[in-house]
């Protein structure tokens, strides 16, 4: 319960993450049927880039504001990029608000959705719910992630996306979310489920797509960025998502943004992107 990511904040792999979530999230607004999203580690839900912890790593730089300077980003990101705008009044340039997971998910709902945000840690549960105390169409809890899959899924609208984003503190925690993976699909079979990933040591990322393998899910993608040549296995090299019931064709919208992305983002000559099946039977 040590890990802020304040420190963090719009750094490459948010930009990864959250790109693909808000793709995630435009698939089921397709739908006229209500939805419900589950934010297992919510977070702050807001962060002020300007504040000393942002500056203090100055990670954000390297991130939101590569991709902000670009000036024709695929169409791919235009649901994450609204948000960020909207978040930021929709002024060009350097952001000084950037939109955590809950943020980005409920500026995208309808009000007939719902967000349910997940946070175990007390001072950064209380902000997120300061944020939401007049939302009828969020609610968030105080409470173990792990646990919050068992209390909240399956939803009642039967419909919607799971996010686990573990801050990696544990040293168990790529079993940790392999487990709840497992324990989601069980409860939520239907339903998306995204799994965020470090990549510090890539031979760890390749454990946890073969424990995706052997749980019982029907498909399953994998989408990875290494913004470096993962020569020191102690720092953040690059990161990865695994969803499970991909909506279709996102292996394709994939596809053509990790190459962008990965120009963007890079951070030396040997930077990289992928997109691959886990899972995919006919």
């Amino acid at each position: 319960m040590n890990y802020r990511h304040i420190y963090h904040a719009g750094n490459f792999a948010d930009v990864v993450k959250h790109a693909v979530l808000a793709l995630l999230v435009e698939h089921l607004l397709r739908k006229d049927t209500p939805f419900r999203v589950l934010d297992t580690h919510a977070g702050l839900g807001v962060y002020d880039l300007t504040a000393n912890e942002a500056e203090r790593t100055g990670e954000f730089r390297d991130g939101i504001g590569r991709l902000l300077a670009e000036p024709d980003p695929p169409a791919a990101l235009a649901p994450y990029l609204r948000a960020v705008a909207l978040l930021n009044g929709g002024t060009g340039g350097s952001p000084r608000l950037y939109p955590g997971s809950p943020w980005l998910v409920r500026s995208m709902l309808r009000d007939r959705d719902r967000l349910v945000a997940v946070e175990l840690h007390p001072e950064d549960a209380a902000t997120l719910a300061a944020t939401f105390r007049h939302d009828r169409g969020v609610g968030v809890h105080q409470a173990d992630a792990w646990q919050a899959l068992k209390a909240f899924l399956p939803p009642p609208e039967r419909r919607g996306l799971v996010l686990m984003d573990p801050p990696f503190e544990a040293r168990d925690e790529f079993e940790r979310l392999a487990d709840g993976l497992a324990r989601a699909h069980r409860r939520f079979a239907t339903g998306i489920l995204a799994a965020w990933y470090p990549i510090k040591d890539p031979e760890q990322a390749a454990t946890l797509h073969r424990a995706v393998q052997g749980i019982g899910v029907a498909r399953a993608l994998a989408v990875e960025l290494l913004v470096r040549s993962p020569v020191d296995r102690f720092r953040l090299n690059g990161c990865g998502l695994v969803v499970v019931n991909p909506p279709w064709r996102l292996d394709e919208t994939l596809g053509e943004l990790m190459p962008f992305l990965t120009r963007v983002l890079a951070q030396d000559s040997l930077a990289s992107g992928r997109v691959h099946w886990l899972v995919q039977s006919l």
